[in-house]
């Protein structure tokens, strides 16, 4: 696949096929992943690839510590408190584009509860990648791990599989933490789900908008 159309087709994909990715397929998408950048070479990317019983058993405890009234507590805040109006307004239309595709409502609570609660599964891949790093770690790191995962995404489109970059699988990290047996110094980033997508599915079947080069560039000669 020509990279430029691995970057313009990749989109967020929250339905799959019951199909299993290989692990031999898994072990390439991260063998190429690897060559991501990183300020002096410190690859700090520390990586978790889950499926099957391990997999359920996760999904199972963070959907039964929601259920139980638990708040989350990631490693670290993604959102700001408030968003500027303008990143509102695409956040706003994001959720609309999203639920839209889906035909659910706003008032309709109990389907918007159930989709969300699909985050929890890896939207039924059969693979998810954790992703942590050294609490230590400072932010030009977590600049680095931005780029590592994006090559996890563009490697698996050249594999033929698709993916979903979760901040939701990072909502409850003790909880993977202990299920995998990893340190507390370790923070938690995000879970990637991995899988054959299911473009039948009508959620696949939508894109969000990006604003134009220009609208975010200016150019000074």
């Amino acid at each position: 696949m020509d990279v430029l159309d691995a970057i313009i087709g990749r989109a967020s994909t929250r339905a799959f096929l019951d199909r299993p990715v290989s692990r031999g397929i898994l072990h390439k998408i991260l063998d190429t992943a690897r060559w991501a950048p990183s300020g002096v070479n410190s690859q700090p990317w520390q990586v978790c690839v889950v499926t099957g019983e391990s997999k359920q058993r996760i999904s199972d405890s963070i959907v039964a510590a929601m259920e139980a009234g638990h708040k989350p507590n990631p490693d670290y805040r993604y959102y700001t408190k408030e968003f500027p109006e303008l990143y509102r307004e695409r956040q706003v239309a994001c959720g609309k584009a999203l639920y839209g595709a889906l035909g659910i409502q706003r008032e309709d609570k109990q389907r918007r509860k159930e989709q969300w609660m699909k985050n929890y599964h890896g939207f039924g891949a059969p693979a998810e990648i954790f992703i942590f790093i050294e609490s230590i770690m400072e932010k030009g790191s977590w600049l680095d791990m931005g780029m590592f995962v994006q090559n996890i995404m563009l490697a698996a489109r050249g594999c033929g599989v698709e993916t979903c970059p979760q901040a939701a699988l990072a909502e409850f990290p003790d909880i993977v933490r202990n299920e995998l047996k990893i340190d507390s110094s370790r923070h938690l980033i995000c879970g990637i789900a991995v899988g054959y997508a299911d473009f039948t599915d009508p959620v696949n079947q939508y894109r969000t908008e990006r604003e134009s080069v220009d609208q975010f560039t200016e150019w000074f000669d």
